[in-house]
């Protein structure tokens, strides 16, 4: 069966030849004769008879529109690192590239070129001079062009004239393609690869259905929590509970039929007999001991993302990530953030001008991207999350004297909301057609949490109507998961005369009836509460100042890796480039960097009152729905 899989491939591109295992296709090849095995023979793949790849011809279309970015962007991410770094043909290439995207301008603009963006180009230029293209300053053919930026009007110059010639473009194209015709080999990729794509994306789905059935218990494990509370509730006021109902809680809470079958048999006349049949079925599982990661040397992978090439930085930030994301919640995923935090991995105390945070600003999109999620994954981590928000006040807030409130998130959000944020999150919100189901959740989380705090409610209230029409708009939006936020955004700013006054006149009872006829269970209570705050008598309104209290009732931080952390990565290794944790535990082992630590809680008590309706979400995935209370 190997031998028809590789025999297939073999004749389509093999794995062998894909690979690029030459010794090895002999080896095959020459053992097949001998054994009288039919061989076919290889199609060869030649840069006359193949077809182009899509990336060659997104290539060629950016280098003849002068689209900087988009081809360097794409030179970074399909041009090997070792190609670019040793083979002198590509490095000659790439020199004469960054001369044509440097004037392009002036050769192609029918009046005066636009000053701004040729000086951003020629800054580009300076750039690439003074990093990667400094290697071949000392060449005699390339040494009068380090001038070139300097030069007011080099369409005059003697040294430049033949820069602006069509012949000298054309001939660079033809360069161009010969090159990528070469390095970029288009062939099919050979059936064994495809065997292993498929099992893994198999695999992949098997996961994502138990991620799922996991969290539909969980909601539904709330739900019923919620229905126990208003019944313990009922029973203080003298109410019974009947065994029917106890009965009918048990069968929602097994989701099996054999559980059903068990909660279905329960005698719940029996005074124990139920929660004594609960626990022994929703025992936990004990895990085993998971052993610890080996240690990084993190001065050489600091030093490598500061001065490495940008698909290398790429490949880095997201082994770091994939650290922390695929780590086992506990000691394992304790440790790991803990090296990260002792050994300082991005450089939040570092007062350097080059450093590991600065590679938000990097020219390359893959590599500000992947940094962003590395960031996000330290958020997702309560410890994490301090971390990185002590280091990343605003400067104004280093300046408080109450040190308490710098401890806290609450002087983020205080930051947040004087720098305008609400404002720039209701303008994002009113066209949600061009937002990532990720990016909408987040942002309508985020805007609730600020319209929790008292400055942010304020702040609502001098654009109440915009807002109104933004969440009135949200609640009929298809993506269910923001509903709850939405409907705590809206409860929290009509605590404001004004703004409710607005409300009233535009009809929102009107609307938020309409969602009522919609909605399930949940959210009907939710709108219903929101109705009641909507019809409030201005006598109720006592809205304090929060920003002076002592003690704030924040929740709990809570350990929850997003899904979406790793999700479409647009970054794959290469044939031989390593990735992941080969990379590191390969190119950056050390000695024990990282102890394990015992978790502390900074908030020890959770205040909920119980007049509130809807509970504060800290992230879309720690509460992807709120519940009433």
């Amino acid at each position: 069966y190997l031998l028809f899989i590789a025999n297939e491939a073999f004749i389509k591109g093999t794995y062998l030849d894909f690979a690029e295992f030459e010794e090895t296709v002999k080896v095959f090849t020459k053992e097949c004769k001998i054994k009288g095995k039919p061989l076919p023979k290889p199609a060869g793949v030649s840069s006359r008879d193949s077809k182009a790849l899509p990336v060659q011809k997104d290539l060629l279309t950016a280098f003849e529109n002068g689209e900087q970015k988009v081809f360097f962007q794409l030179w970074e991410e399909h041009i090997s690192p070792s190609v670019q770094d040793d083979e002198p043909v590509a490095q000659k290439l790439e020199f004469y590239l960054h001369i044509h995207f440097a004037t392009y301008l002036l050769k192609h603009s029918m009046g005066k070129p636009d000053k701004a963006e040729l000086e951003e180009r020629i800054s580009h230029f300076k750039a690439y001079l003074e990093t990667k293209g400094a290697a071949l300053s000392q060449t005699t053919e390339f040494l009068p062009f380090y001038a070139l930026p300097f030069v007011p009007n080099p369409m005059v110059h003697p040294s430049f004239k033949e820069l602006f010639q069509d012949s000298w473009t054309l001939d660079l194209r033809t360069r161009l393609e010969k090159f990528l015709s070469l390095t970029l080999k288009a062939r099919q990729a050979p059936r064994l690869l495809t065997l292993f794509l498929v099992e893994s994306e198999q695999r992949t789905m098997t996961y994502l259905k138990r991620f799922n059935k996991m969290q539909a218990d969980y909601h539904n494990l709330i739900g019923v929590t919620a229905e126990l509370v208003d019944s313990l509730e009922a029973t203080v006021n003298g109410k019974m509970i009947t065994p029917e109902y106890l009965q009918s809680v048990c069968v929602r809470l097994f989701s099996n039929q054999m559980r059903q079958s068990v909660a279905h048999s329960i005698d719940f006349t029996r005074p124990g007999t139920a929660s004594t049949m609960l626990r022994a079925s929703l025992a936990p599982v004990k895990m085993q001991d998971v052993p610890l990661l080996p240690s990084l040397d993190y001065e050489k992978l600091k030093k490598d993302l500061i001065t490495g090439n940008d698909r290398l930085k790429a490949f880095l930030l997201q082994a770091l990530r994939w650290r922390l994301t695929t780590s086992y919640p506990g000691e394992q995923r304790d440790t790991v953030l803990q090296a990260y935090i002792t050994n300082d991995l991005l450089d939040c105390h570092s007062s350097c001008q080059r450093s590991v945070l600065k590679l938000l600003d990097s020219k390359s999109e893959v590599v500000r991207q992947y940094m962003a999620r590395l960031i996000n994954a330290f958020a997702s981590l309560a410890e994490g999350k301090r971390f990185y928000s002590l280091q990343s006040l605003h400067e104004g807030l280093k300046k408080k004297k109450d040190r308490q409130e710098e401890k806290s998130l609450r002087a983020l959000q205080s930051a947040m909301i004087k720098d305008g944020l609400i404002f720039w999150l209701v303008d994002v919100l009113t066209d949600t057609d061009c937002l990532s189901d990720y990016t909408l959740e987040y942002s309508v989380a985020l805007l609730m949490n600020l319209c929790l705090r008292s400055a942010g409610k304020k702040m609502c209230a001098r654009i109440a109507n915009h807002v109104l029409r933004v969440l009135s708009d949200l609640l009929g939006h298809e993506n269910h998961e923001i509903q709850p936020y939405v409907n705590g955004a809206l409860y929290s700013i009509l605590a404001i005369p004004s703004i409710r006054e607005e409300a009233r006149a535009m009809g929102m009872e009107e609307i938020l009836r309409c969602f009522i006829k919609e909605g399930n269970a949940e959210m009907i209570r939710q709108i219903e509460f929101i109705i009641k705050q909507l019809n409030s008598e201005p006598l109720n309104d006592s809205i304090a100042s929060d920003d002076e209290e002592e003690e704030e009732d924040e929740e709990e931080d809570h350990d929850i890796m997003e899904a979406d952390l790793d999700k479409d990565e647009v970054l794959q290794p290469q044939l031989g480039e390593l990735s992941g944790e080969k990379l590191l535990t390969t190119e950056y082992l050390g000695i024990m960097t990282h102890t394990p630590k015992t978790k502390k809680r900074l908030f020890p008590g959770v205040h909920q009152s119980i007049d509130e309706p809807l509970q504060r979400p800290v992230t879309p995935g720690y509460h992807r729905t709120a519940y009433l209370m």
